[in-house]
């Protein structure tokens, strides 16, 4: 499967999606299985969007697909370049994906790790700058990883290891920034510590940010916007109290849920069994009440 570029695209300048992303008919296969269905989205520059959804519903897959790192249909602008016919140093110039999954190489420090982020600013056969150290130097300071720095990566807790494959995509200095459940292994505390990073880093330099997250209440509080992905297609987009709905939240991920106002956006409740749940659907425009 190949991507396609859009119709009168170039190599990157011009696109409808300026430098946020913009897709149409998007389909993403996995060993042969269709994972995303026709994905229609566009992502204005600078946006938080939050993509949510049961397991399986093909956040990780699209996230990897708009990031170069496999093979699809259909048409892709991210960050004013088509993944499918930009280069893979150029591509990581404009984009930077922190996995769920990060490969650490044996023997590697955390400083090392975290300067890999820097590669393709590098020109080939050369090395690293002054400008270069400075970036990774901030990004180990903002994510509070000095003490860690000359450590082995593969020797730091899963929390610690998840703050330092961020500060790698971060060194990367993109334009759009793709996290894949950035905040699974980290407490609270860290939890907000990098979300609220990410968010001053979107308002700074106007990054454009797509986030993949499981928990809904942390979504809701970051994100301008909720994707709601199920079985590879999209259940509803808007602001996250429109998308977390109770009865859609129970139809897509067969959970009892009380959504309640809190802080910046909408918090998730689970209920236990028993606890007296009713799917009642929100009264729309025009319903008598």
């Amino acid at each position: 499967m190949t991507g396609r570029s859009a119709p009168g695209a170039g190599d990157g300048a011009g696109d409808e999606a300026g430098e946020g992303l913009w897709c149409r008919d998007l389909d993403v296969d996995r060993g042969g299985v269709r994972v995303v269905h026709g994905l229609d989205l566009d992502v204005p520059p600078g946006q938080w969007l939050g993509l949510v959804g049961p397991n399986g519903a093909g956040k990780t897959t699209f996230l990897h697909a708009v990031g170069g790192l496999l093979a699809f249909a259909g048409h892709v602008r991210v960050a004013g370049a088509d993944p499918a016919r930009t280069g893979e140093r150029a591509l990581a110039r404009l984009v930077a994906l922190m996995p769920q999954r990060p490969v650490v190489p044996e023997g590697t420090s955390v400083r090392e790790l975290v300067g890999l982020g820097r590669t393709p600013h590098v020109p080939r056969f050369g090395v690293t700058g002054p400008h270069d150290d400075a970036v990774v130097e901030r990004c180990l300071e903002r994510l509070c990883l000095e003490h860690v720095a000359d450590r082995p990566a593969t020797q730091l807790s899963g929390g610690e290891l998840q703050r330092v494959v961020l500060a790698r995509a971060l060194a990367q200095e993109p334009r759009v920034l793709l996290l894949d459940e950035p905040t699974s292994a980290l407490d609270i505390g860290h939890q907000q510590t990098v979300l609220d990073l990410v968010d001053d880093l979107r308002r700074e330099a106007g990054l454009t940010v797509l986030a993949a997250m499981h928990d809904l209440t942390l979504a809701a509080q970051y994100a301008d916007r909720l994707v709601l992905l199920e079985a590879g297609r999209v259940a509803a987009d808007g602001p996250p109290a429109a998308v977390l709905d109770p009865v859609v939240l129970h139809r897509v991920y067969g959970a009892r849920v009380e959504v309640l106002p809190a802080g910046s956006g909408p918090a998730v409740v689970p209920l236990r069994t028993g606890a007296g749940f009713v799917a009642h659907p929100r009264p729309r425009a025009g319903d008598r009440l």
